[in-house]
């Protein structure tokens, strides 16, 4: 038995003295099996006759897939009559299993695996439909759903791919794709890396190629790490961005990379592609290493890329095109179909910047047809927007060979940001109430000239509510300048890596401004952007100097947020909460300062991922916001309600430019008319005058003559 040990420890030094990247590289390999798992991720209780579920899984076109496994946690109502009540699982609208679930056994467990040739590349929808029977009922079926036919399905059920990985191109549109992909993105296997010290231009560079590819990624519930270029932070991510200047890359890097003419340009380089791909974004001139980073960010450009290294110089073109905020959207490029008695839905998700909100000049536009064996005293169409209808309109049989429905969007809808738009119908036939109805299943389709006209407006008000405003504006970096703390550490970088991600998410490309400063700046360097302050009471001099301005203040000694009026807050309590709270800019109440605090750098980067995804952005609201580790949010609001109505009226005006113009064009019509009255009335009064002078002269001659 001793004898074994040598061996032993010599292994496991040879391990211990490999490549640093060695967990990455084993799990990464083609050839190696993994299993990605996509959870249903909330229960679902349905309820009726006929029922039905979806889920979305991914398949990337660079997986080898081996088997494909639905798990399918569920329950059923207990007076189900079990041979006449079924479930069947489908994928990509093929049907490959059916069960009866057994009545009154609790929560029971399918495992089936999916056929291969019913999958494809991309997008796939597995739908879980049950046909629910009662022990009493008769074949006759009923109009309205019956509570006590129920499928509960859990959130645990799954659907589980099991894969092997191509091997990886040397092309960095190959490494484009494997970054933003599912598996890595949201299971944190991608990273953006900076140098440990970065300076402000690697983190400018660097939060630009974050937020392109955050935009870009499915990170799920996560955000896109930003981390410190250290073996340890390195351990277990596949595929790396490295930002920095040349002057900072490893020696084994530089080596790969060379130094030909980076003073005047950048390159954006991929290595490694055979154990842990990085994709390095490097240059000796500052400038260019930031316009780099904003190439990164354009992912539209980068997936052209078919080679291993492109250079970036002054003249290249790296700007995504403006944001177009009021615009036309067509809703579908082919046209969609919709088969089925009772209500069908075809629902459509228009993207909008976050601050800003729908504004009643909009109208949505459907044209569409269906069959003419429908009960027209019963079949109509609606328009919802986020689940509100918006208009309906009566089917016809006479219009049934082409049909159109135009609805205004009303001024009092309060949808901002993304949202969503459903065209339904209920398609009803006569004296038929079930759903079978053999050849004369009904449709509805709707044509490709179906579009939104889509009108929007500023939110401006300084809370989070309307967040990621000010930081962005119309799709744009709106002057960000972030403060750092005196030295940066891990959870420094953890901080901006969340939030950028979600600013990412957001931003509509690569324009505007973002600048990262010390804690030292000066007012000139920040008076004229929203400033994104970073650190606790002693490592931020600006936190420091303008504590008074914060809802959430340290105390004295600077080592705990203290009590305010809407809180009350021990000393030990105060030590281990992070806060993020939303302030006017010291300098211009027209810009905002967001301040990310805490006793320590971890308690800040807890704060923060309040502020990573969409998954927690719903508890950020108000102004002030603290949470703790235990899963604590407290939201508070103390920037005082709005003026009334009228202010409100007269900004929503003035942030109208063509309201503007109309009004500037009307006052100065109103002026001239004014003006010309006033001089014929001058001019009618001088010819009276004079008339009055001739007549008194007229009268004067007249007595002197007799």
């Amino acid at each position: 038995m001793n004898k074994k040990w040598p061996a032993l420890l010599l292994f496991l030094l040879v391990i211990s003295l490999g490549y640093p990247f060695g967990n990455a590289a084993s799990a990464a390999a083609a050839g190696s099996e993994l299993t990605y798992v996509t959870s249903f991720g909330a229960d679902a209780s349905l309820s009726g006759e006929k029922v039905s579920k979806q889920i979305y899984f991914s398949i990337p076109d660079y997986w080898k897939v081996q088997k494909t496994t639905v798990k399918l946690d569920y329950r059923v109502s207990q007076i189900l009559e079990n041979q006449r009540s079924s479930v069947t699982l489908s994928v990509n609208g093929t049907s490959f299993y059916s069960f009866r679930p057994a009545a009154g056994e609790g929560e029971q467990q399918l495992n089936v695996q999916v056929p291969s040739n019913l999958l494809k590349e991309d997008s796939n929808v597995l739908e879980v439909t049950g046909y629910l029977r009662e022990e009493t009922q008769n074949d006759v079926c009923t109009t309205e759903p019956s509570p006590d036919q129920w499928l509960n399905i859990y959130g645990t059920s799954s659907v589980a791919v099991t894969h092997t990985n191509k091997e990886m191109t040397a092309e960095i549109r190959e490494f484009n794709k494997r970054f933003t992909a599912i598996d890595n993105a949201s299971g944190g296997r991608s990273a953006v890396a900076v140098p440990e010290g970065a300076d402000p231009a690697e983190l400018e560079a660097a939060s630009y190629a974050l937020s392109g590819y955050a935009g870009g990624s499915d990170l799920g519930s996560g955000a896109l790490p930003l981390i410190p270029y250290t073996s340890d932070q390195l351990q277990g991510k596949f595929l790396v961005l490295l930002v920095s200047t040349y002057e900072h890359l490893p020696a084994d890097i530089k080596a790969k990379i060379g130094s030909s003419q980076l003073s005047n340009s950048a390159v954006i380089q991929l290595i490694h592609p055979d154990h842990q791909p990085t994709l390095v974004v490097t240059s000796a001139n500052k400038e260019l290493l930031v316009k780099a980073g904003r190439m990164a960010a354009n992912l539209s450009l980068m997936s052209q890329l078919d080679t291993d290294k492109i250079v970036v110089d002054a003249d290249t073109a790296v700007d995504t095109p403006p944001v177009d905020i009021n615009r036309i959207v067509p809703l579908t490029d082919s046209g969609d179909q919709l088969t089925g008695s009772g209500h069908q839905e075809q629902t459509y998700y228009i993207s909008m910047p976050a601050n800003r909100s729908i504004a009643g000049a909009g109208k949505v536009s459907v044209s569409f047809r269906y069959a003419e064996n429908l009960d027209f005293e019963r079949s109509l169409m609606t328009v919802l927007v986020n689940g509100k209808p918006i208009g309906s309109k009566k089917l016809s049989e006479e219009l049934a060979g082409g049909d159109k429905a135009v609805f205004p969007i009303p001024s009092n809808i309060d949808v901002a940001g993304n949202f969503s738009l459903t065209v339904a119908f209920d398609l009803e036939l006569e004296n038929a109430y079930c759903s079978g109805s053999g050849g004369q299943m009904p449709w509805a389709f709707i044509t490709k000239d179906s579009a939104l006209q889509l009108s929007s407006k500023d939110r401006t008000e300084m809370l989070f509510n309307n967040y990621p405003y000010p930081f962005l504006r119309d799709g744009s970096f709106n002057h960000v300048a972030v403060v750092l703390p005196e030295k940066a550490d891990a959870a420094t970088y953890s901080t901006i890596g969340n939030l950028f991600s979600l600013l990412g998410k957001y931003a509509e490309g690569n324009n505007g401004g973002i600048e990262f400063f010390n804690d030292n700046a000066d007012k000139n360097q920040l008076k004229n952007s929203n400033l994104i302050v970073i650190g606790t009471y002693r490592d931020n001099k600006l936190i420091q100097l303008y504590n008074k301005n914060l809802y959430f203040k340290f105390n004295d000694e600077g080592t705990a947020i203290a009590s305010n009026e809407k809180i009350r807050i021990t000393e030990t309590y105060g030590k281990r909460i992070g806060v993020i709270q939303l302030v006017p800019s010291p300098w211009n109440d027209a810009n905002g300062m967001m301040v990310l605090t805490g006793a320590s750098s971890a308690y800040y980067e807890l704060a923060s991922r309040l502020a990573a995804n969409e998954a927690n952005k719903y508890k950020l609201y108000g102004d002030g916001v603290l949470t703790d580790k235990d899963g604590n949010v407290q939201a508070f609001r103390f920037k005082k309600e709005a003026g009334g109505s009228d202010e409100s009226l007269v900004k929503d005006i003035l942030q109208r430019s063509d309201v503007v113009g109309f009004m500037a064009a009307v006052v100065t019509v109103a002026c001239l008319v004014i003006v010309s009255l006033i001089l014929l009335i001058r001019k009618h009064s001088r010819r009276q005058k004079n008339r009055q002078r001739s007549r008194q002269q007229t009268r004067s001659k007249r007595r002197g003559g007799k």
